[in-house]
């Protein structure tokens, strides 16, 4: 990352700061995303927040992108960038996302309110999560991680 900073002192020169400590802080949250999935919970973690979810609570798995979502953030400090990624959709309504690719997620129903996620591998993850889920609960209304007999 690349500061210019004036020669002359200013009164706004620790903006050029301010910046850079924002950007250093929304690019740490973005590469510390993960997902884990235990026996109990689906768990959706990064730096400075996340969401948890029981797997004996999901109704619904299955692949989206964030554009068909149509969300739309609420306030300053929500959406993608906020604690939860707290977002509104027409289609969901409430959900949270915490993602790193917008075009190829996974959308997860249950619970309080639903979970966006962005896997490396969607297909991989959608399996392993379903696999854990169906042992709790059985069949799903939507199951976009169960293998085809």
């Amino acid at each position: 990352m690349l500061v210019i900073v004036p020669r002359e002192s200013s009164t706004y020169s620790w903006v050029a700061y301010l910046l850079g400590g924002i950007i250093a802080l929304l690019l740490l949250r973005y590469v510390t995303t993960g997902y884990t999935i235990n026996d109990t919970h689906l768990r959706a973690w990064r730096l400075l927040g996340g969401s948890r979810m029981p797997l004996d609570e999901v109704r619904r798995i299955e692949f989206s992108a964030l554009r068909d979502l149509a969300p739309s953030a609420a306030m300053a400090g929500s959406g993608g960038w906020g604690w939860h990624g707290r977002m509104w959709s027409p289609i969901v309504g409430n959900f949270d996302s915490i993602f790193t690719d917008p075009g190829q997620g996974i959308l997860v129903t249950g619970g309080e309110r639903p979970l966006y996620i962005s896997p490396r591998d969607p297909s991989a993850f959608a399996r392993e999560l379903s696999r854990r889920v169906r042992s709790y609960t059985g069949p799903l209304e939507v199951d976009a991680g169960r293998q085809p007999a």
